[in-house]
């Protein structure tokens, strides 16, 4: 008897005392067992294909771990989605590439996966291939587009914490796969020379794991073929330990000698707790590799590398060490306290720590002393001469232009300017003034205060002081910008963005352009992203709030003032001065036969704010005034000159009765009309008979 709609729709729904997740756990359970009877069987009751088990793993993902083509197939013919992840974000074809099975990776791809996907920790199949040495499978993912040099993409969590950024090349080399990694360098062009986010390269990776006695073979072969290839021999990994540091570690001579002959070396370089290769190499009692550094200039005289020896009982050691001027020197160190208050525990690490001098500095280029990011490299901390410094290095080549345009700005108050310089090995190590904290950095400190006026005023002389010097800016992002202990703040181009101005105006418009953003972006606390930030963004109630309107649109619509005309704007002024500036106004106007014409600027094109100023203020206030204990009655109108006529006589001829209800004289009318200054402001400034009326030499209160 053939089965009814009915019971086929019953023999496809879960029974009431097995639930989906019991099919679901089966179901996965007979998959990883390649139990293609059992799969059908409970596919047929009702699992869903697409269900999830523990950690997110579906039956197709199971399927491809098992490495099971037939059930794979299956499971797609079934409708199960290779685009499902796992709870980390993997998916079935990630799993592919951990398998090396190029058939089940075929199958998937013609799904339309892409194939620089990656999961939540930012491995992509290409990756997984390298990771697990399946060369096979590398190869048919780089023929199908796979990027080889994607660095590792994580979320901005981690990213803060330098994890990821991990290459295929980095751990094809971790992990010891010599032949994988030749085939991704000379095949598919992998760049040797990546960085991870913690400033690891590829030669850095292979040497990790290269103390293993398994990994030891094939870590040394990695490394002289990374070193035939051009690898960069002055990376470091994240405990500061160079290449030849690891390799002493390792105990591999050969690969020592290798490390000494690059030209570019740094014997003496050391890692995060002081050790050099050749204290390592004591402490480890490797007379052979100890012999082999002091042959080639090791410095016997920092780290009591006596006694050291003569602890470890190894009167050989000492005996070498000894033949190389090696003597017991006991070190002691003052106490000593920095200025910084952020930089505090960095700078007494560099401080207690020994490393090579050059010159007068005293700099560690290790991710736990670089303080700031660029472009062109990092800014490292740094003690010249004891002095607190951040420290930029360069090819000499660079160096030389680079300090060449800072001595530039050694008179400028608002341009970070040079302390001192060094020169060594081809590079040059710029030193300047240590800062606490960039602009982004300051404003996103809820406890750190700012007076934005302030700050926006040393912003714009910074500017100006560069474009001064003929130069534009092209980068006024608030990380260019650097607040130190004492809260001045300067200006600096480490990314080499200025230009020339020469007679390019578009060079200074596009630098206005700029400054009128940061300035949005300062005003409103760094809230927004410098490009998202706008004009909505600010408070209306503020008490600046018309002036910083108007100070924004001049920047932007490239003002004739320029930044010299703007950097006396009324948004500088402080409340007092705005105050006099409308007291001001009357008694040059007074005397004139049609005052109201001052007011009428050619094309104005804002009309004045407060039509009805006489219902606006205390009526008890305009009644005293209209009616003075002394002198002539008079009847104030609803235009601008006679509310400046009344501010000025208000203040002028000051009135026990007004002063108790009002109290403070500006406080009361730039709160009562925000908009006066800046109206009265631009009205005399685009009438050009009256314009000079405008002027004020100084803003300061």
């Amino acid at each position: 008897m053939e089965p009814t709609a009915h019971s086929q729709r019953e023999a496809s729904t879960p029974s009431s005392t097995e639930t989906a997740e019991d099919l679901a756990f089966k179901l996965n359970a007979a998959v990883r067992d390649s139990n293609k009877e059992d799969v059908l069987r409970l596919l047929e009751e009702g699992a869903d294909v697409n269900s999830k088990a523990e950690s997110g793993w579906t039956p197709l993902q199971s399927a491809v771990q098992a490495n099971d083509e037939d059930l794979v197939q299956l499971l797609l013919d079934k409708g199960a989605c290779p685009h499902t992840r796992k709870d980390n974000g993997g998916t079935a074809f990630t799993k592919a590439a951990i398998a090396g099975n190029v058939n089940i990776l075929k199958l998937l791809l013609d799904r339309g996966l892409n194939i620089n996907d990656h999961d939540d920790n930012g491995f992509t199949a290409f990756m997984e291939a390298a990771w697990y040495g399946n060369e096979e499978a590398l190869k048919f993912l780089f023929s199908k587009g796979a990027n080889v040099n994607l660095r590792r993409a994580v979320s901005e969590e981690k990213a803060n914490l330098h994890k990821g950024g991990v290459t295929a090349l980095m751990d094809a080399c971790r992990e010891g796969y010599f032949s994988v990694v030749k085939t991704l360098v000379q095949e598919m062009g992998a760049d040797v020379n990546i960085c991870d986010n913690k400033d690891r390269n590829a030669l850095i990776h292979a040497l990790k794991k290269g103390c293993a006695k398994e990994k030891y073979e094939s870590a040394v072969s990695i490394a002289h073929f990374l070193l035939d290839c051009g690898v960069d021999v002055k990376s470091k990994d994240e405990c500061g330990k160079t290449a030849l540091i690891l390799a002493v570690e390792m105990r591999s001579p050969d690969l020592v000698q290798t490390l000494l002959e690059k030209g570019e070396i740094d014997i003496d370089d050391a890692d995060e707790e002081g050790n050099t290769a050749l204290m390592v190499a004591v402490e480890k009692n490797d007379c052979d590799i100890a012999k082999l550094l002091c042959e080639k200039g090791a410095r016997t005289d920092v780290g009591n590398l006596i006694a050291v020896a003569n602890r470890n009982r190894a009167h050989n050691m000492a005996r070498l060490l000894r033949q190389h001027n090696a003597r017991f020197v006991p070190e002691t160190l003052k106490d000593w306290e920095p200025n910084s208050k952020r930089w505090r525990d960095q700078l007494k690490k560099l401080y207690t720590i020994y490393r090579p001098m050059i010159g007068k500095l005293k700099t560690f280029q290790y991710i736990k002393q670089r303080i700031h990011n660029t472009s062109q490299g990092g800014i490292y901390l740094g003690l010249h001469g004891g002095t607190e410094v951040a420290v930029r290095i360069s090819r000499s080549t660079e160096g030389d232009k680079e300090k060449r345009f800072f001595e530039q700005c050694g008179s400028c108050e608002c341009l970070l300017k040079l302390f001192q310089f060094e020169k060594a090995k081809g590079y040059m190590y710029l030193c300047f003034p240590l800062w606490e904290k960039n602009l982004e950095e300051h404003l996103q400190e809820p406890e750190d205060q700012m007076y934005y006026k302030d700050a926006l005023k040393m912003i714009f002389q910074a500017v100006r002081e560069l474009h001064s010097l003929g130069f534009a800016h092209q980068d006024l992002h608030p990380s260019n910008f650097f607040i130190d202990l004492g809260g001045k703040i300067y200006l600096a181009d480490f990314d080499n963005k200025r230009k020339l101005i020469e007679d390019k105006k578009e060079l200074v418009n596009s630098d206005l352009e700029a400054l009128g953003r940061l300035v949005l972006y300062v005003l409103t606390g760094g809230r927004k992203p410098l490009q998202q930030v706008s004009t909505e963004d600010l408070a209306a109630d503020s008490p600046d709030y018309h002036e910083a309107l108007d100070l924004v649109s001049s920047l932007v619509s490239h003002d004739e003032r320029g930044l010299e005309g703007l950097s006396k704007h009324p948004y500088f002024w402080s409340k007092q001065t705005r105050f006099r500036f409308l007291k001001s106004i009357w008694n040059k106007i007074k005397d004139l036969q049609n005052r109201k014409t001052v007011f009428q600027a050619p094309n104005p094109t804002k009309s004045f704010p407060y039509p009805q100023w006489t219902k606006k203020i205390d009526k008890d206030v305009l009644n005293i005034m209209e009616n003075p204990r002394k002198g002539v009655l008079f009847k104030y109108s609803n235009d601008v000159t006679d509310l400046l006529r009344l501010i000025r006589n208000l203040d002028e001829h000051p009135d026990t009765r007004i002063t108790a209800k009002i109290e403070d004289h500006a406080e009361y009318f730039l709160k009562l009309f925000p908009a006066l200054t800046i109206y009265v402001y631009n009205r005399l400034r685009q009438n050009p008979n009256y314009s000079h009326f405008a002027d004020i030499q100084d803003p300061s209160p």
